[in-house]
C-alpha cells in the first residue's frame, strides 16, 4: 500500500488576540490595552479524506482519524462514514481507524463531523508566580520529566531532538541568562526563538527535524514546534507538541491543519500545570508575540492531537492515509460552516505581569 503522507499546512498568524495595541492609564498603573477580538466562536467543522475508487480489480485503503477537542468549551462528534470504521485508542489518543477494500468501483467520505463551542484559554500570569522551578520539576513531576524531555525520532531521523550540541548549548546559554524558574525560563526561550528563527512554508513535503529548522533558521508551523519543544526539554522543561486545526475568521471560512506546544512548568498554573504556546506568529514586536501567544490558545484552535513524548506517539502523528496503487489520491478536506461568534473581549496587559480578557 501507498502512503499519502500528512503535510500540515500552515497559515502565518498575525496577532491571535488583536491586530494593533495601544497604552492607556487606568487606576493602578499603565496597561497596554489590544483590540477587540473574538474569544468565544462556535462552528460547524468536518474534515477527512474522499476517496474515490473507478477501476476495476483489488483495493485496500487505511485512514486513521483522530478525534477533536478543545481546550476550553466543548466538542460533539460524528463519524462521517461508520462503515469498516473502528474506534480505538492510539499513542494515548482516541482514534477511528477505516480498514477498507473490495474489487467494484466505490466512493468514500471518511472522516469526522464536529459540532464546536470554544473558548480562548489565556494563563493570566506572565511573571511565573505559580511555576515551579526547574529542581522542583524534577522532584515534584519526574513522571512528566522523563516522559517529555527525551529525544523523538524514527528509524533514522531525530525530530524532536534535546541532546542535540548546538540546541543544548543555545538552551543553555538562555538559562544561564534567565531564570530557572520554569515559566519565566520557557518564555525566555520562545523570546529566542522569536528573534533567530521566522515562519517560512518550505516546498520540501515533510517534517524538518529541529536542527535543520535551526540551520536553516526558517520553518513551518511543526518545524517550529519541534525545535521549542526540543529548546525547553534540553534544560528539563517538560514539553510536548498539539496538532490539530487553526480555523480563520475572515471570509470564506477556512480550516487548515497547524501545530503548536504545550509546556509543563508545575500544577499551580495552566491546565494541569500545561500551557499552550503558539509558535508561528508574527507580530509586530516580540513583546506582543509573547503578550499574545504565549501561555494563550484561542478559541480558533481544535486539537485532535496530544503528543506522548516517545517515539510511537511521534509516528502515529507522522501517519496519513495509505492505499494501493489503483486508487485515486484521496483528496483531504476542513471544511468550516455555521460559523458565529458567541463573545469578543480586548486583551489588557498590566505593569505587574498580569493579563486580562475585559469587555
Amino acid at each position: 500500500m501507498r502512503p499519502h503522507s500528512i503535510l500540515t499546512v500552515c497559515i502565518v498568524l498575525t496577532l491571535i488576540i488583536g491586530l494593533s495595541g495601544c497604552t492607556s492609564f487606568l487606576p493602578g498603573g499603565q496597561t497596554t490595552t489590544y483590540v477587540t477580538h473574538p474569544i468565544q466562536v462556535q462552528y460547524t467543522l468536518r474534515y477527512g479524506y474522499y476517496v474515490n475508487i473507478t477501476g476495476n480489480g483489488h483495493y485496500e485503503v487505511r485512514y486513521t482519524s483522530d478525534l477533536p477537542e478543545v481546550l476550553i468549551g466543548t466538542s460533539h462528534y460524528t463519524i462521517l462514514n461508520t462503515t469498516g470504521g473502528t474506534q480505538r485508542e492510539r499513542a494515548n489518543n482516541t482514534v477511528v481507524t477505516w480498514n477498507l477494500s473490495g474489487k467494484d468501483p466505490q466512493q468514500y467520505t471518511l472522516g469526522v463531523q464536529t459540532e464546536v463551542n470554544a473558548q480562548t484559554y489565556l494563563s493570566p500570569d506572565l511573571m511565573g508566580k505559580g511555576a515551579l522551578s526547574l529542581s522542583q520539576l524534577r522532584a515534584n513531576a519526574e513522571d512528566y520529566v522523563n516522559r517529555y524531555t527525551r529525544v523523538q525520532s524514527n528509524e533514522s531521523i531525530r525530530y524532536i531532538d534535546p541532546a542535540d550540541p548546538q540546541i543544548k548549548a543555545i538552551a543553555d546559554s538562555v538559562l544561564n541568562t534567565s531564570s530557572t524558574n520554569a515559566l519565566l525560563l520557557a518564555k525566555a526561550l520562545f523570546k529566542w526563538l522569536k528573534e533567530n528563527v521566522h515562519y517560512q512554508t518550505h516546498a520540501t513535503e515533510g517534517v524538518q527535524p529541529a536542527a535543520m529548522t535551526l540551520a536553516l533558521k526558517t520553518g513551518d508551523c511543526d518545524d517550529l514546534s519541534f525545535l521549542y519543544v526540543s529548546l525547553c526539554r534540553s534544560v528539563g522543561i517538560p514539553a510536548r507538541f498539539i496538532r490539530g486545526y487553526l480555523i480563520s475568521d475572515t471570509q470564506p471560512m477556512q480550516a487548515v491543519a497547524h501545530a503548536w506546544v504545550e509546556v509543563f512548568v508545575g500544577t499551580g498554573i495552566g491546565i494541569g500545570g500545561w500551557i499552550p504556546v503558539e509558535c508561528s506568529c508574527i507580530c509586530n514586536s516580540v513583546q506582543t508575540d509573547i503578550e499574545q501567544n504565549f501561555g494563550v490558545e484561542d478559541c480558533f484552535h481544535v486539537r485532535v492531537f496530544q503528543d506522548m513524548g516517545n517515539n510511537d506517539s511521534l509516528a502515529a502523528s507522522l501517519t496519513g492515509i495509505v492505499f494501493t496503487e489503483n486508487v485515486e489520491p484521496p483528496a483531504s478536506f476542513a471544511i468550516v460552516q455555521d460559523y458565529q461568534v458567541v463573545s469578543s473581549k480586548q486583551l489588557v496587559i498590566n505593569t505587574n505581569g498580569t493579563r486580562s480578557l475585559q469587555s
